[in-house]
């Protein structure tokens, strides 16, 4: 996904500073994503998209995953806009405040593996590739056609 994250995210390092420290919501919570440990899905952490940095994300299943703390009471707007840029770029948005990881775990494990199984139940469409569909070559099409008695003269072939 290097290409479609802000060089300046990049070259800065900040992801990196920002996984040395996390607050203890985010740590409780990678301990609990780390190691595939929800339905054998990897999830990184503080991992660069666009001009935005998310706390936790599983490519796999384009499932994003924020812990806010106190400041983002007072930043819903940003918030709201980076989530549709998400959503838009086929994300789905799970959000948690520090406290609800603290202090009720189990219930945000229980939401993170709702949403995944919802994901893996509901995958967004896959479109073929252009050229991708089947394709019969017009050789083994004269052959099957002969063996059921007809030429190639009664199908077109495209």
């Amino acid at each position: 996904m290097i290409g479609q994250t802000n060089k300046k995210i990049r070259s800065g390092k900040l992801q990196r500073a920002l996984r040395s420290n996390m607050t203890g919501a985010e740590q409780a919570l990678w301990h609990l994503l780390r190691c595939r440990q929800i339905s054998g899905l990897k999830f990184r952490r503080q991992h660069p998209f666009g001009n935005y940095i998310l706390d936790f994300v599983c490519l796999e299943n384009k499932l994003v995953i924020e812990v806010d703390g106190g400041q983002h009471g007072q930043q819903a707007g940003y918030d709201e806009n980076r989530a549709q840029k998400l959503q838009a770029a086929d994300f789905r948005v799970l959000r948690f405040w520090n406290n609800e990881v603290l202090n009720e775990i189990e219930s945000v494990k229980e939401k993170i593996w709702l949403a995944v199984q919802d994901l893996q139940s509901h995958p967004p469409p896959s479109l073929p590739l252009e050229g991708g569909g089947v394709r019969k070559s017009p050789r083994r099409f004269a052959s099957l056609q002969e063996e059921r008695g007809r030429g190639l003269g009664d199908v077109e072939v495209k």
